[in-house]
């Protein structure tokens, strides 16, 4: 007699797509007994329909959206517009050289000083005293919806256990939880580790495929998920007990447009040293400040890569993560805003582990910005859709945020090189450019400085505020990031940088 999975292939290969997937949804829906009976469960679906799983997870949303994958980096159209204005460079080059750098010294200043002043003027916003929402009303726990935890890990078996701490610490009823720890398939020593677990965890293994990336871990799960609403947690992520209620809580009190909730991160070794205290205060900055602020104009909101809660229904149509995108919650938070959803805060907090060393944090933040690069050639190409969605605020909220956060970073060195050499080296436009720069770069970093200030007294009750006279030299590595994340997507635009935590990471 033959088997599930050849039965299954031949049915593929006679057109049998429909009765496939029906059967792969009711494997999926089954009711179990017990957790071993949920884990037999999902590696008999992995085993029989792991190839199907890994096409979608790869493959759906850009055949969904096509204009809106990150596989293409850059369109046709796109490329032509480069190469045009870098031939017009060139020629001015030749014919006006003065003038054009005066130009661009002009156009650097613009650019860097429109992203700034305009984060100021989100944290102003974001930082305004809001109407206390009321306290919810206590859920029976019979009462609650079935949550879906997804845990993407890739090498970090060292830190499972502090995972599950965190996991079962949530205050929320075991069996209203459907927990997957989403690992590849060939990282030995993590799965064995997750399966060292048992209940309440689910333990998925992801076949390897191209590319190898945490949005194409996730995609593969979601297809397994059973719940009513979802979350991603990574693998140091210690969220606040009662996050899953509040945004329970939450999201029946808000409309059905409200698509997803973003739980504020936070680090929980932010003292650690002169790195970690400014990365903390970047975080205060944007998690209490910026996106808040963003909320309250109603525009846009990049996610913030981990404590997402999603109505999983609506996950599923607007296409889920772009695998290609090594910045997926920052593109997914857009593509919330095409479809016409909206993306809220949660208050509540979930702690993080920052890096302690240069080099892990340098690739972090390469990644980070890399994906930025990725989000904001996509999201440009169908600049009319873009403003037919999202309004024409919408539209400049995304070329100011998006956009500035990379071009902000790439100019930032530049302005300080000509303002220097205007001023102790012989430069033709000295005055003119000495001028442009001195504003661009001690202006908008003085801005930067005040920002940071005001995230320090938010954080740390003031204890940092010395720390933010340094935010010039942070800023600084952001753009060395910045640069290697350009490099990386000139070079490799799909690969990601892991940052490793915990005792056996570099972190």
């Amino acid at each position: 007699m033959a088997s599930f999975r050849e039965t299954a292939v031949a049915r593929l290969a006679c057109g049998g797509e429909d009765l496939a997937a029906s059967e792969l949804d009711r494997l999926v829906r089954r009711p179990v007994a017990s957790p071993a009976a949920r884990q037999g469960r999902a590696d008999e679906i992995v085993r029989r329909f792991g190839r199907r799983l890994t096409d979608e997870a790869i493959f759906a949303h850009e055949r969904r959206y096509p204009l809106l994958s990150a596989r293409r980096v850059v369109t046709r159209r796109q490329a032509s517009a480069l190469g045009a204005s870098a031939a017009v460079a060139a020629f001015a080059a030749w014919l006006w050289p003065d003038l054009l750098l005066a130009g661009l010294v002009g156009l650097m200043w613009l650019l860097f000083g429109s992203s700034v002043f305009f984060r100021a003027a989100l944290a102003l916003w974001g930082a305004a005293p809001q109407e206390r929402e009321p306290e919810p009303r206590p859920t029976a726990d019979s009462d609650l919806p079935l949550y879906t935890i997804l845990v993407p890990l890739y090498h970090e078996a060292g830190i499972v256990a502090d995972l599950a701490r965190a996991m079962t610490a949530l205050d929320y009823p075991s069996e209203r939880l459907d927990i997957k720890l989403v690992v590849e398939a060939d990282d030995a020593q993590t799965a064995l580790a997750c399966d060292a677990l048992g209940a309440p965890f689910e333990v998925l293994r992801v076949p390897p495929s191209f590319p190898r990336t945490k949005p194409k871990a996730i995609n593969f799960a979601l297809q397994l998920a059973r719940g009513e609403f979802l979350v991603i947690f990574d693998a140091e992520d210690r969220p606040q007990p009662d996050q899953l209620k509040k945004a329970v809580a939450r999201f029946a009190r808000l409309p059905r447009s409200v698509a997803c909730l973003q739980a504020r991160l936070a680090f929980y070794n932010a003292l650690d040293c002169w790195l970690t205290r400014l990365f903390a205060l970047d975080y205060e900055l944007w998690f209490g400040m910026l996106l808040p602020g963003l909320e309250r104009i109603a525009v846009p909101i990049p996610l913030g890569g981990t404590s997402n809660h999603f109505r999983i229904a609506v996950l599923r149509e607007v296409g889920a993560w772009d695998p290609f995108n090594v910045t997926e919650d920052a593109d997914l938070g857009i593509r919330l805003s095409q479809r016409g959803y909206r993306v809220a805060m949660l208050d509540s907090t979930t702690f993080e582990e920052a890096p302690r060393r240069l080099g892990p944090w340098i690739r972090q933040r390469s990644r980070w910005l890399k994906g930025y690069m990725q989000t904001w050639l996509v999201h440009s190409r169908g600049a009319r859709g873009l403003i037919a969605n999202t309004g024409l605020r919408g539209f400049c909220a995304f070329q100011l945020f998006i956009g500035g956060a990379v071009l902000s970073a790439l100019v930032n060195p530049l302005l300080w090189a000509v303002c220097i050499a205007s001023c102790v080296g012989s430069w033709p436009m000295q005055g003119d450019a000495a001028i442009l720069s001195a504003i661009g770069a001690m202006g908008s970093n003085g801005v930067l400085i005040g920002l940071a200030a005001a995230a320090s007294a938010r954080e740390s009750g003031g204890r940092c505020s010395l720390y933010a006279l340094t935010v010039t030299a942070y800023w600084l590595l952001i753009s060395v990031a910045a640069y290697r994340g350009l490099w990386h997507l000139l070079t490799k635009p799909f690969h990601w940088d892991k940052t490793a935590h915990g005792p056996s990471g570099d972190a």
